[in-house]
């Protein structure tokens, strides 16, 4: 077991969030892409959080003692958002229909900035985590120090 599972709990947070706003900024700079690699428009990515499972250890003060601390956070998919892409009728775009309608994304700037202010904080929260943590291990090594 770590020596702070807690540390390892919030970096684990912090790279979930990380990878969370890294589908929001592709999100946003493909909010006006009506081309993808794999043909039609780009589509509005998601990412899925899955808690990872505790672990039973044995606490080293008290070896008697089960600790089931929760061990962070995983990544467990990134997904396409299902709903449908955004008709506008432009006929004179590249990429219109025969019928005048353009394809667009179906990402929404306004969702997007909402999802990006979560991720933001969460990401400080999990960083708040992390420093305190590190600040309590400091301060048990100096007591060990004398």
């Amino acid at each position: 077991m770590p020596f702070l599972p807690s540390l390892d709990i919030s970096a684990s947070g912090l790279t979930a969030e990380r990878l969370r706003m890294d589908l929001i900024a592709n999100n946003l700079a493909n909010a006006y892409s009506t081309r993808s690699p794999r043909g039609g428009p780009y589509r509005r990515q998601v990412a899925v959080f899955s808690a990872l499972e505790p672990q039973a250890w044995v606490f080293p003060a008290a070896p008697r003692v089960q600790a089931r601390p929760g061990m962070g956070v995983e990544v467990a998919a990134v997904i396409e958002d299902p709903s449908p892409p955004r008709l506008v009728y432009d006929p004179g775009h590249p990429d219109a229909r025969p019928d005048g309608y353009v394809e667009y994304p179906n990402v929404d700037p306004i969702t997007e900035m909402v999802d990006m202010l979560a991720a933001e904080r969460a990401y400080q929260a999990n960083l708040a985590a992390f420093g305190a943590a590190s600040e309590m291990a400091r301060g048990a090594l100096a007591l060990l120090r004398g």
